[in-house]
């Protein structure tokens, strides 16, 4: 019924359609089937049209850069949103403030911040995500948070309504915030502090050389697997796999990097199954050896 409701409507909402839409191209781990509807909005106003049209009919997943999802072989269920060029874009409040629409690229807004004079927003240049993805899982890196330094989010929740919610009103976790899933970020206002841009520069090419010393490029991944067990050991959540499982463990083509042990690579042609699989099985060993049960950092799309 929904489906046959939405073709009607499509070509009077201003955004993109597809049904039966493979997904796997739209992730770094390039894994997943497909979903019943994928829609792309060109602006606000068509968003909010498909959201009351849709009207929680079904599943509602966004999607940002795909750098940390896993989508799972079947097919998905509902309706996979990703915001379209209108979301991204990158302007200056003042001279310390700076707002993103949460389709773009951390590593832009870090871009555009140094290019500014800004400091403050120099670790999201080591990380691939979109906004929309750092603000949903408090992205971080090198002792720095996106609620380090978030003002506040526009959004809209699955019934079309749009709002603002200051910082001050978010419960921030380690990799995650206490917010409903019912909502899709629009944009972020972010405050750093003045510095030159040369000097900007610089760190930032520090924090990235850092970055490729450790972690592995250019491979099919999700990037972090697990989250570090914060407040349970010292040790990095890494070392705990290195030192649980044999290096060349895998699953069909779902693998460990050698380079990063929590960086789960798909080597050629794995499947969801696959890496699900690796995941259970180093969740397994890593708290039959250590007492320690890991949690996912990569979302888990079914």
């Amino acid at each position: 019924m929904i489906i046959e409701d939405i073709k009607k409507s499509a070509l009077s909402i201003d955004g993109e359609i597809f049904f039966d839409q493979s997904l796997k191209n739209l992730n770094w781990f390039n894994i997943g089937g497909k979903t019943k509807i994928f829609f792309k909005p060109n602006s606000l106003k068509a968003l909010i049209s498909y959201l009351k049209l849709y009207a929680s009919r079904g599943k509602i997943f966004i999607l940002g850069n795909g750098s940390n999802v896993l989508f799972d072989d079947n097919t998905y269920q509902g309706t996979v949103v990703k915001l379209g060029k209108s979301f991204s874009n990158i302007t200056l409040l003042d001279k310390e403030i700076v707002v993103a629409g949460t389709a773009a690229s951390q590593k832009k807004v870090s871009e555009f911040a140094k290019d500014n004079n800004i400091s403050g927003l120099e670790f999201m240049s080591c990380i691939p995500g979109s906004i929309g993805g750092g603000i949903r899982m408090n992205s971080g890196c090198f002792k720095k948070e996106f609620k380090d330094i978030l003002i506040s989010i526009q959004l809209v929740d699955f019934k079309g309504v749009v709002r603002s919610i200051p910082a001050n009103k978010i419960n921030f976790n380690y990799r995650s915030i206490v917010l409903p899933k019912d909502l899709i970020f629009l944009s972020a206002t972010f405050k750093g502090t003045e510095k030159k841009s040369m000097e900007i520069n610089t760190y930032m090419h520090e924090l990235n050389k850092k970055k490729k010393l450790s972690q592995p490029t250019k491979i099919k991944t999700g990037g972090s697997t697990f989250k570090n067990p914060i407040n349970q050991t010292e040790k990095k959540v890494w070392e705990l796999i290195k030192s649980s499982i044999p290096e060349d463990i895998s699953f069909g083509d779902a693998s460990i990097s050698k380079k990063h042990a929590n960086f789960f690579v798909n080597k050629k042609n794995a499947k969801s199954k696959d890496m699900k699989s690796l995941i259970r099985f180093v969740k397994k060993k890593v708290e039959e050896k250590t007492g320690i049960k890991l949690e996912l950092e990569i979302v888990v799309v079914e």
